[in-house]
């Protein structure tokens, strides 16, 4: 018999709310975690007199388990600042706008539009959850979204928009992603409006004492061993062996809920099918650099800018107005993503403060480049979480290997937010994940 009834390995979001689930359940549930702390891809962290997220920070109102859980925990919402002229710098032309469309000329604005209703028109056909079972999924597959960019827009104005809001979602380039993953997660969360809008969008809500509150939460009453990196899992007929660097673990089944990349490390026993370990090794972690800077007043907003501006050129690709819930520290939040992010670290951090702070200036001000704090997170630089805000398909890998996102191995289940059927990539999804691998270890208890 074995001494657990599930052990589950990554103290994120998703594998907190197993674990809770499995509790509640009554189940004999542990959790195992290679950091020294919880949250996954959220860290919240005090900076000047106020609590920043240096990872994932916004939860949207078509979200009910995340608002249920921020409730639950004690946790309080605030809307993200949206108020006044937006900035649009492309190919060293600024201009700004109102409304959630950058401003552009009319037959690009036109261009725009077509491609955003003809996305619409092949998200609708993916079934939720499920890309790999898209009619024509082998078809689309064949493609990256660069490719449709280019076949459906002309503008190099428009494909650069594009651009900017794949890279901000999934931390990588059009040329990077598989269209069918593309449509996958555009249908997980409502389309692409959905998830690059502040007003009704995934960009609506922050949390006064930031994300990571929601995991910390989910600790209470649950047995989390915190740096334990597991190494080896070992499965048979009547149980499974983990073995992590401080010990060794016997359960009736095991929850991984970590990063796809990282199930590849693990040296398991049986190994996994083929079809599987080709799956992980091919679903590489977004690259995302979190630039916070804060400031004794909220300058741009005394000049009508709401904060927000976005920049296909990069190196910072879009800003918001970060500022804390109760405006003691005013705050610009800037992403470098993609192709950027990747090789940040390279620069000295003088040089990629100066050049953040100069970018601030340009668009909203020269009081940017006196700040009163200013830091920066890499979340390629996480040996445990390696990218952020999500894994990536890239073309041909989710129409051959999907069904391999979430399905079980003999007594091995997978959570985390990649496997969601709703909302993947985002702290819903993850919940939504960590829920259902929970009910199928129920139902098999």
């Amino acid at each position: 018999m074995a001494d657990l009834d599930a052990l589950v390995v990554g103290a994120g979001l998703s594998g907190l709310a197993c674990a809770r689930a499995l509790k509640r359940a009554g189940a004999r549930v542990m959790v195992l975690e290679a950091q020294s702390r919880v949250g996954g891809r959220t860290l919240s962290e005090p900076v000047g007199a106020a609590t920043f997220d240096l990872g994932g920070q916004w939860v949207g109102p078509k979200q009910p388990r995340a608002l249920a859980l921020l409730r639950e925990v004690g946790a309080t919402t605030f809307r993200t600042f949206d108020e006044g002229r937006k900035v649009l710098e492309v190919r060293g032309r600024t201009s700004t706008y109102t409304g959630t469309i950058p401003s552009v000329a009319p037959w690009k604005l036109l261009e725009l539009h077509r491609a955003l209703r003809t996305l619409e028109r092949h998200t609708a056909r993916v079934p939720l959850g499920r890309g790999h079972a898209t009619p024509d999924a082998a078809r689309l597959d064949d493609h990256t979204v660069q490719a449709f960019a280019e076949a459906h827009v002309h503008s190099r104005t428009v494909r650069a928009l594009l651009g900017a809001a794949a890279r901000v979602v999934f931390g990588a380039e059009l040329r990077e992603i598989g269209l069918l993953w593309f449509l996958h997660y555009l249908r997980a969360g409502g389309g692409l409006l959905s998830l690059t809008s502040i007003e009704g969008g995934a960009q609506e809500l922050r949390v006064v004492e930031g994300t990571q509150s929601m995991s910390l939460g989910l600790t209470r009453g649950l047995d989390v061993q915190l740096g334990e990196p597991v190494r080896q899992i070992a499965q048979d007929a009547s149980g499974v062996r983990v073995v992590s660097d401080l010990g060794a673990y016997r359960a009736r089944f095991v929850v991984l809920a970590v990063p796809p990349p990282l199930v590849a490390r693990i040296a398991f026993d049986p190994a996994l099918p083929a079809e599987r370990d080709q799956l992980y090794q091919r679903f590489p972690m977004g690259a995302t650099v979190k630039c916070l800077a804060t400031y004794a007043e909220p300058f741009w907003r005394r000049k009508g800018l709401s904060g927000e501006v976005v920049c296909p050129d990069g190196p910072a690709t879009v800003v918001f107005d970060n500022t804390s819930a109760d405006g003691r520290e005013p705050a610009l939040l800037a992403f470098v993503v993609g192709d950027a992010a990747r090789t940040w670290h390279l620069r000295p951090p003088a040089l990629r403060r100066r050049e953040i702070l100069s970018a601030f200036a340009r668009w909203l001000g020269k009081e940017a480049l006196e700040p009163r704090l200013y830091v920066e997170k890499n979340w390629s630089e996480e040996p445990f979480v390696r990218g952020c805000p999500t894994g990536n398909l890239g073309p041909g890998v989710l129409s051959q290997l999907g069904d391999g996102l979430r399905a079980p191995i003999g007594r091995l289940h997978f959570a985390g937010t990649e496997t969601a059927r709703e909302w993947t990539g985002y702290l819903e999804g993850a919940i939504e994940a960590g829920e259902r691998a929970a009910q199928e270890i129920e139902e098999r208890l």
